[in-house]
């Protein structure tokens, strides 16, 4: 009874900030969301913003005005991508070895379809995978711009 107890005082071990847990939280996922939209506007993009978890679940998600519906799946598609490779991969990463010829030729078909070109790279804060951000709606250039506003505002790396 008391290792039942003391596990529900726990949280079941996953604690309750992100430096006991890594994993990004909602005050992160706002910071991120907002910096990258303050730079959609800044660079006249109009984007989708995905974050999510290193579980790859959905975390945070903002359509800026006028963003395509089209890319809202993609910009989600992104940043799950970064997540379920562990944070080793941005998306534009792993754009070359998926061609045709390539050594990961048809991963994009793989996990319910990913996406690899710019746009999604991984957050690490503190030395820790906490989850990943991205972006769609632009040029592959303009959607890298955006995500990395939103990674740089949590004080996010893109590797360990």
């Amino acid at each position: 009874m008391a290792a039942a107890q003391s596990s529900a005082n726990n949280y079941n071990g996953l604690g309750t900030s992100p430096s006991q847990r890594h994993v990004v939280d909602q005050t992160q996922t706002m910071k991120i969301i907002q910096a990258a939209t303050a730079q959609a506007l800044n660079i006249t993009s109009s984007s989708n913003i995905a974050v999510v978890d290193p579980s790859a679940t959905l975390v945070g998600f903002l359509r800026t005005d006028n963003a395509w519906a089209g890319s809202i799946d993609i910009a989600i598609k992104k940043a799950r991508t970064v997540a379920l490779f562990n944070g080793a991969f941005t998306t534009a990463q792993l754009q070359n070895s998926s061609i045709p010829g390539g050594g990961l030729y048809g991963l994009e078909e793989t996990n319910g379809g990913l996406v690899v070109f710019g746009g999604g790279l991984p957050l690490f804060v503190d030395g820790f995978f906490i989850g990943a951000v991205g972006v769609s709606g632009g040029t592959v250039d303009q959607d890298v711009d955006v995500c990395t506003a939103g990674v740089d505002a949590v004080g996010g790396k893109l590797s360990s």
